[in-house]
């Protein structure tokens, strides 16, 4: 995954948009209403003991990715949306490399958006998977 050509300007637009973006520097690959790629770099300052990259940023990660994705398939009318439910499965340790990530839509609905977001590591190998529900808001 050494050759992933990172989105610039898509990069600096959600890191001004949405700080924690920036504070886990986070890169966007691309984004469209089919699916939302980036990667998040390992970092000691993200980590838990034995520089393992927490969970926490890797639920974070997803997150982000998720309400970006939902953001682009909200139905006419709608003005935003929230995570109200979020689920996580854990299958290996990051301790090196990029955290990879491909969010895609399950559900797409005028009430909820249902999101899969596939967590890989640099050899592409499942490091995690968050499904998450996205309310829309305003609509």
């Amino acid at each position: 995954m050494n050759d992933v050509v990172i989105d610039q300007a898509l990069t600096a637009a959600m890191r001004e948009r949405m700080p924690l973006v920036a504070t886990l520097e986070m890169e966007f690959i691309s984004a469209a209403p089919e699916g939302v790629t980036a990667r998040m770099a390992w970092a000691p300052e993200r980590c838990t003991a034995n520089g393992i990259l927490h969970g926490g940023a890797i639920m974070a990660f997803a997150d982000t990715l998720g309400g970006f994705l939902a953001f682009f398939n909200l139905p006419e009318g709608a003005a935003a949306t929230t995570t109200i439910e979020s689920k996580t499965n854990f299958f290996r340790a990051i301790r090196g490399g990029y955290l990879y990530a491909q969010a895609t839509p399950l559900h797409t609905g005028r009430s909820t958006i249902v999101i899969d977001t596939e967590l890989t590591d640099d050899a592409g190998k499942r490091v995690a998977r968050v499904t998450q529900t996205q309310a829309v808001l305003g609509g």
